[in-house]
């Protein structure tokens, strides 16, 4: 069910910095047409630190309405805050999402037990399927392929998004993690040779802007054809790189307001893309035909 290209989700905001329930819609109804596999709402990439927890519920709420069954819906429901992530995970349940996807607890830099019994205590209390989300460039920890595996002794810890860009973890977490458990990349830039080497499928930022052919890539990898398939990664680099120039999510919301999809609007402390990289951003939307 979790596979392929599943895009991690932006929420478009106005001006004002209100969310623009018209561009979410709109950008929902464009990834069903373009065959993104799945849809993780209000993720990192989806400003959830900044979203009062209301409105993180409700653009989970308007995403599985209107999605209605015909991809996955997962919700990013990670906190540093046990508590929180609790709160928001049954939330997320409650609205008919599919599976929950939760960050390692940011800032606090919990220990590899604190990290255990933190994901244990949500998948004791949360009767949903849950997938863990390691990425320490952004939550200064790291969770540690044996403790991942410790945590996919529970039935509801359906997998992990990986998102270190080490290829050397996917190695490690094999043999350490129970049969079916699903390895998703967190990192667009070494997606093709994750795949490639037995991952699922990917979370991708990239997928916000080329849905089409990242759906494509994935395809072509599960069907065993490498070569087309690295053809698209490849093709795309340019993308993949310039979306990090800052920090994501700035540069995707800024691709997307050149595509005309929405605005580039974030929430303080995030501010517009810088005028110094534009151009750089500009040219690999230029190489990738976005523009």
């Amino acid at each position: 069910m979790f596979r392929g290209s599943m895009v991690a989700l932006v929420t478009p905001m106005k001006a004002d910095t209100s969310i623009d329930w018209q561009a979410l819609h709109d950008l929902v109804d464009w990834h069903l047409e373009q065959g993104t596999h799945g849809i993780v709402a209000v993720g990192t990439t989806g400003e959830s630190p900044t979203l009062a927890i209301d409105e993180h519920i409700d653009v989970i709420r308007r995403v599985v309405d209107q999605v209605a069954g015909r991809v996955p819906v997962i919700a990013g429901t990670g906190a540093n805050s046990t508590t929180e992530a609790v709160e928001l995970t049954k939330a997320a349940k409650d609205v008919g999402v599919d599976a929950c996807l939760l960050v390692t607890p940011y800032y606090n830099k919990p220990s590899q037990d604190g990290l255990y019994q933190h994901y244990a205590h949500v998948a004791q209390t949360v009767d949903i399927p849950q997938i863990l989300y390691n990425v320490p460039s952004r939550t200064a920890v790291d969770l540690k392929p044996q403790t991942v595996g410790r945590l996919s002794r529970y039935p509801n810890i359906i997998g992990i998004k990986e998102a270190t860009g080490d290829l050397a973890r996917l190695t490690h977490l094999k043999p350490l993690v129970v049969p079916g458990f699903i390895l998703l990349s967190g990192d667009d830039e070494t997606a093709f040779d994750f795949l490639k080497h037995g991952g699922h499928g990917e979370i991708s930022v990239t997928a916000n802007v080329a849905p089409a052919q990242v759906a494509r890539m994935c395809d072509l990898i599960a069907d065993g054809e490498l070569e087309a398939a690295k053809s698209i990664h490849d093709a795309l680099m340019p993308l993949h790189k310039s979306l990090f120039l800052e920090a994501n999510p700035i540069p995707v919301k800024w691709v997307l307001e050149q595509m005309g999809k929405c605005e580039s609007t974030l929430r303080l402390p995030l501010t517009r893309l810088d005028p110094k990289f534009q151009r750089a951003v500009k040219e690999a939307m230029q190489r990738c035909r976005l523009m």
